[in-house]
């Protein structure tokens, strides 16, 4: 039996900011990439060094960026340029999101984030989207 898990059902969620915050599921959305977690590798690598081979120890981590494609709806409250993503691009707000996996513990990761990025696309022959970036600031945790 496979132990896959379909990703149908991912949900990404937005906070308000508020002392008692309070996550809205973004509406629409159709694909998820990220975070792209990395450790930096400092090389530590000595005249001494073993078998003339490279040393590293852990740098600095760096959790990267989500981006995120929806059904773009300019009036939707998580889109739209008055209170959404698009406002938040406007305002370089730093948001938490919570990233809600499907298993059957909801597995969520937390971080925060500042829209870098959003991208409308208006083919002839499809339905009006948008790409999304969220570069992350800090830790996320990862539960």
């Amino acid at each position: 039996m496979p132990g896959a898990i379909s990703a149908h059902g991912t949900l990404l969620k937005i906070g308000d900011g508020e002392a008692s915050e309070t996550f809205t599921t973004i509406a629409e959305v159709t694909s998820i990439s990220g975070p792209a977690l990395v450790t930096d590798a400092v090389d530590t690598t000595s005249h001494d060094s073993p078998s003339n081979h490279r040393e590293f120890i852990g740098g600095l981590k760096d959790a990267g960026e989500v981006t995120f494609d929806i059904n773009y709806i300019p009036t939707n409250p998580t889109h739209d340029a008055t209170g959404g993503l698009l406002a938040d691009y406007v305002a370089r707000t730093l948001r938490n999101f919570q990233l809600v996996f499907s298993d059957s513990g909801n597995t969520t990761w937390s971080f925060t984030a500042i829209v870098t990025g959003f991208e409308s696309n208006e083919p002839v022959d499809a339905q009006l989207t948008a790409s999304v970036t969220l570069r992350i600031t800090g830790a996320p945790t990862l539960a």
